[in-house]
C-alpha cells in the first residue's frame, strides 16, 4: 500500500492550481485552442472558460490570452508568466509526490504507525545546505564519491557509504542538499593556495558578522549559490577580510553530508 493524494494551490481560500487547470493549460499551450484542450483534458468547453477565467482573475498577470472571432475562430496562448506557473507547479508536485514516495516507504500500515517521524520533522543545524544535482557517482569498497553540481556550475565532492547511497536511492540526475558545517569551511585569502581537499571554491565576500570570539562570513560563489564560514574574530582583522574581496574556501569531502 502507498499514499497518493492530488496537489492543490489556494489564493485567499480559494482553489487556484489544479491538476485538472494545470492539464488544461498544458493543452492549451499543444493545441493553440480552448475548444480543442477542452476536449484533450477532457472537460466541457464553459468549463474550460470558466477554469481560465478563475485562473486570470486570481492572478496578478494573465496566464492565458485569448483571441475571440477569426478565420480560424479564434485562440488562446499561454503568456510567459503563465509558463512560469506551469513550470513551478510541476516542480512543487515533483516534490510532493517524493514526499508521499517517503511517506509509503517509512509508514508501517499493518501497525498503523511511522517508523522514522522524525525523518519528517528533523531540521538541521548545519549553516551551509546548498542544492545541486547529482552528476556522477563513484562507488568504492566501502565508500562512494558523490558529485553534485551546483548552479554556480562548481562541482562538490561528498563521499558517504555505499550503504546510505543505497538507502537513500541516489542515482545521477537527482537533485539533492549538500549540508555540512560553517566551523568545517575553511577560508583562505591566498588564491593560490594548493590543497589536497576535494572541494575549493573562489568566491566574493557577502556579509561579515563579527562576534566577540568568532565571526560568520557568508561568500558568493556565483548564481546565487553562498557558502558560511565561520572564523575567529581576529583572523578577520588578520586577513583583512571585507566585504567584496575575493577569497577561496576550502571543504573536506568527509565533511558534507548529502540529503535529498
Amino acid at each position: 500500500m502507498e499514499f497518493a493524494s492530488s496537489l492543490t494551490l489556494f489564493n485567499s481560500d480559494v482553489p487556484f492550481l489544479l491538476e485538472k487547470r494545470i492539464a488544461l493549460l498544458k493543452a492549451i499551450d499543444t493545441a493553440g485552442s480552448i475548444s480543442k484542450a477542452a476536449k484533450m483534458v477532457p472537460m466541457s468547453y464553459k468549463a474550460a472558460w470558466d477554469a481560465i477565467d478563475a485562473i486570470n482573475n486570481l492572478c496578478p498577470h494573465a496566464v492565458v490570452s485569448k483571441e475571440t472571432g477569426g478565420k480560424g475562430g479564434g485562440g488562446a496562448k499561454i503568456t510567459p508568466y503563465g509558463h512560469n506557473l506551469i513550470n513551478t507547479y510541476t516542480l512543487l508536485q515533483e516534490e510532493h509526490k517524493k514526499f508521499l514516495q517517503t511517506l509509503s516507504k517509512n509508514t508501517d500500515f499493518d501497525k498503523g504507525t511511522l517508523k522514522s517521524l522524525q525523518r519528517f520533522s528533523m531540521n538541521i543545524s548545519a549553516r551551509n545546505k546548498i542544492h545541486g544535482k547529482i552528476e556522477f557517482i563513484e562507488s568504492g569498497k566501502v565508500n562512494a564519491q558523490v558529485y553534485v553540481k551546483l548552479k554556480s556550475g562548481y562541482t562538490i565532492v561528498s563521499v558517504i557509504t555505499n550503504s546510505a547511497v543505497k538507502e537513500l536511492e541516489l542515482k545521477v540526475g537527482d537533485d539533492v542538499s549538500a549540508i555540512f558545517k560553517s566551523s568545517s569551511v575553511i577560508l583562505s585569502t591566498d588564491n593560490a593556495l594548493s590543497i589536497s581537499a576535494r572541494n575549493k571554491f573562489k568566491g566574493k565576500i557577502d556579509t561579515i558578522d563579527i562576534g566577540e570570539v568568532n565571526s560568520e562570513v557568508v561568500v558568493d560563489i556565483g548564481n546565487d549559490d553562498k557558502l558560511v564560514a565561520v572564523i575567529t574574530s581576529s583572523s578577520v582583522e588578520a586577513l583583512d577580510i571585507k566585504i567584496g574581496r575575493e577569497v577561496s574556501l576550502i571543504i573536506k569531502s568527509s565533511d558534507i553530508m548529502i540529503g535529498k
